[in-house]
């Protein structure tokens, strides 16, 4: 479980390495200006467990929408070879 750091904006110029070490504990840190949040900083791993995650939810996003539309009536099927040439074709053979 990580602890989640409030810290002023001054602590990334006078404390830096504490906390730099926040972060590798991967303990995210919330930035404050005047009182107020205004960043997140987590470490870089953390970030592309974020990214990952939201790529996974994009995707089953657009499945859901995809089986839905499937099920309409007078949806349109298309042979999965015919797609993938017309793909190559857009893309110049990627």
């Amino acid at each position: 479980m990580f602890i989640i750091q409030i810290r002023p904006v001054r602590d990334l110029r006078n404390n830096y390495t504490e906390v730099e070490s926040m972060l590798e504990k991967r303990n995210p840190v919330i930035k404050t200006k005047n009182w107020r949040s205004s960043a997140v900083l987590f470490s870089i791993q953390d970030f592309e467990e974020y990214e990952e995650f939201l790529h996974t939810r994009y995707v089953a996003q657009k499945l859901r929408e995809a089986e839905i539309e499937a099920q309409l009536p007078g949806a349109q099927w298309y042979d999965y070879k015919e797609v993938l040439d017309n793909l190559r074709e857009k893309y110049n053979g990627l």
